[in-house]
């Protein structure tokens, strides 16, 4: 039973969005889809569909990944030591569907509390501004209005 439910979310979020969100995998950088992509909206985990990122949060760090400035509640987001490849990281997990998202530092801008939440495209579906509403996204509207 547990191997069908992981292969339905395969099946649901495609191979590379699986890879980054349950095995921790990194996609290659300056190749995700929201890397350049700066329309109004919010960004969810794209496993449980948990509302984590705000487009009026985003800049272009240049990192080859999307990067805010906080996420949209602190409570939605976990962060865990990463000693993975010889580097000490905070990886960023999802709260309710604990999807690896990415990484957080402390290089972010400065008159925005300075953290840089590096995260995977492939960890997250964008829902326009035009959408969130019938998509039950309706109390987030006012964040990036």
């Amino acid at each position: 039973m547990v191997q069908e439910n992981k292969k339905a979310l395969r099946e649901r979020i495609g191979d590379l969005a699986y890879e980054v969100t349950q095995n921790a995998a990194t996609e290659r950088a300056f190749t995700g889809e929201y890397d350049e992509f700066f329309e109004k909206g919010i960004y969810v985990d794209i496993v449980s569909g948990e509302p984590l990122f705000a487009s009026t949060d985003k800049y272009n760090s240049g990192c080859g990944w999307p990067a805010f400035t906080k996420p949209i509640e602190q409570h939605r987001v976990t962060n865990h030591e990463d000693h993975s490849f010889g580097m000490r990281r905070v990886e960023v997990r999802s709260k309710e569907a604990d999807s690896h998202l990415g990484h957080v530092f402390t290089d972010g801008p400065v008159d925005q509390g300075g953290l840089r939440y590096c995260i995977n495209s492939a960890a997250l579906r964008f829902i326009p501004y035009e959408d969130m509403e019938k998509e039950g996204y309706k109390d987030y509207m006012a964040l990036v209005q």
